[in-house]
């Protein structure tokens, strides 16, 4: 997270996540409180979870008042409960509670991300296969939440269109198929100085035997591909390349997928339906 919060983007959008909350200031503070009095606040978890964000959480109260003293009780990663103190804070009182909100927001939704993560990483602990996630993030969070995916035990995907090539289905259409597509792609990479890893989505046994022929990628992903059709592309790659399995898996079937011996299993619900945890600032 130390590393994120130097990030020039991530610092922007915090900026305005606090602009688009205070506007003209928090005036439901200075109205009923003294700007000189000071107090404490705790946190207090009300779900059980796998908490994240406690450094952003940190940057926000002292992006606010930097005489703000902020003191966890956990790291990010840690296994909370419902009534555990997950961290105080100490100071002014209307700067306290002009952070609050969007703290809390931070902190909610990228620990309800990390538990997700923890939840469905464990599904297949037993197994060599990883989960990634995806790019369905929500519009300005994704380095927060690809954070919080790592958090929790699970690995990151391409971040974006720009470190990775991925031929998904409709590349592949409008490229003409999967050889003009793969062809168009190192040409594309050697005009353009660029190195970068290639992925090719396939969608039967027969486009896997197409990327097979035509070679020169890093990673063939099997979408939708039925836990048995797994195992048949599987013994088919042999090995040759990386393999990724994506689409239609659920909590209840992806033991069943990595039990194919797959490299990655890709499972975009560690973003976009992860169930935020519910915590709370009360003043001690």
């Amino acid at each position: 997270m130390k590393n994120l919060l130097q990030n020039r983007d991530v610092q922007a959008y915090i900026d305005i996540a606090l602009r688009e909350d205070i506007g003209s200031g928090d005036h439901s503070s200075l109205a009923c409180i003294s700007t000189e009095k000071a107090g404490n606040a705790y946190c207090v978890a009300k779900d059980n979870g796998v908490i994240c964000g406690l450094p952003l959480a940190e940057y926000i109260f002292k992006k606010v008042d930097s005489a703000l003293v902020f003191k966890p009780n956990f790291n990010d990663g840690d296994e909370i409960k419902v009534g555990d103190i997950v961290f105080t804070v100490e100071g002014k009182s209307i700067s306290i509670l002009t952070a609050e909100r969007l703290v809390l927001n931070f902190m909610q939704r990228l620990s309800g991300v990390a538990t997700q993560s923890r939840f469905i990483s464990n599904l297949i602990k037993d197994y060599k296969t990883k989960v990634l996630d995806t790019r369905k993030t929500t519009p300005g969070m994704r380095l927060f939440e690809k954070y919080a995916v790592k958090v929790g035990g699970s690995f990151n995907h391409r971040i974006g269109l720009y470190d990775m090539i991925m031929l998904k289905d409709n590349h592949i259409d409008f490229a003409g198929g999967i050889a003009q597509a793969i062809e168009k792609t190192h040409q594309y990479l050697k005009e353009n100085n660029l190195d970068l890893k290639i992925e090719v989505e396939t969608r039967n046994l027969d486009e896997v035997k197409q990327v097979l022929n035509k070679g020169g990628v890093h990673r063939i992903m099997l979408d939708n591909f039925t836990p048995e059709l797994l195992k048949e592309a599987i013994i088919l790659i042999d090995g040759k390349y990386e393999t990724e399995a994506s689409g239609g898996i659920t909590k209840e079937t992806i033991a069943s997928f990595a039990a194919s011996g797959v490299d990655f299993i890709s499972v975009g619900a560690l973003t976009h339906s992860a169930k935020s945890i519910d915590l709370s600032l009360k003043v001690s």
